[in-house]
């Protein structure tokens, strides 16, 4: 399978007979012929997957919809609260709580939680184990929390950790958010996910504009055997 970047959180799977986009909302160019131009995601290979983890504006897009209008064999699986937020029809999608599953011919995907908004999702796909994390992270500012906010972070995020766990005991992609605007502990989350569930390619996503404090993380990942990838350039991607 091939990995592109097209910014933030948002990447294209493709493989043999399918291609997924996940949590788009910005980064496709007007030009045409361009690697991440609308017409490419129109024409990407196999049936089209469209996944959105949440209902934020830096995850989702409605502007996603308009795709079927040149896409028929596209599917939209939204995190339930996008149309608890009537960003979207019922008719418009299927959506998924934590805990739900949704499965067909081409890949199966489990709906595991969130410490923000919405869902995280767990893929099985071309015989591939991926996992992108939507806001799933150890969410505190340890410059600016309190001890008591700081340990209801670490506590809410071990529980959907651990939870996790119980069923995916190893990833060959895992793209999770390594975010500095967190402070100094930014990557602690990171680093408790990989203490935890044995992946093989790590992909940081959530940096906004800062990709080179994100290479921080490389030599924990590294030293637990996971090759680290920072993906940075819109377009940019990586065979797996």
């Amino acid at each position: 399978m091939k990995l592109t970047y097209i910014y933030h959180s948002g990447f294209i799977l493709t493989g043999e007979r399918l291609s997924i986009v996940i949590d788009y909302f910005n980064g496709l160019s007007n030009q045409s012929g361009s690697p991440l131009s609308l017409d490419t995601i129109l024409h990407l290979p196999g049936e089209l997957y469209v996944l959105s983890s949440h209902s934020h504006p830096d995850h989702f897009s409605p502007v996603v919809l308009s795709w079927k209008e040149e896409r028929k064999d596209i599917h939209y699986i939204f995190s339930k609260d996008i149309l608890k937020r009537k960003l979207a029809k019922a008719e418009d999608a299927t959506y998924l709580k934590k805990g739900d599953i949704y499965n067909d011919e081409n890949l199966r995907i489990q709906a595991f939680g969130s410490t923000d908004v919405g869902i995280s999702f767990y893929i099985e796909a071309c015989g591939k184990r991926i996992f992108h994390a939507g806001d799933l992270n150890n969410w505190h500012w340890i410059e600016e929390s309190t001890e008591e906010e700081i340990r209801e972070a670490e506590d809410n995020y071990l529980r959907e950790l651990d939870a996790m766990a119980q069923s995916v005991d190893r990833l060959d992609l895992a793209m999770f958010p390594i975010d500095p605007r967190l402070g100094k502990d930014f990557d602690r989350g990171g680093r408790q996910f990989i203490d935890r569930i044995p992946v093989r390619i790590f992909v940081p996503m959530h940096f906004w504009e800062r990709p080179a404090e994100v290479e921080v993380f490389r030599p924990y990942a590294e030293s637990h055997g996971v090759d680290y990838e920072v993906l940075s350039v819109p377009g940019q991607s990586l065979d797996f």
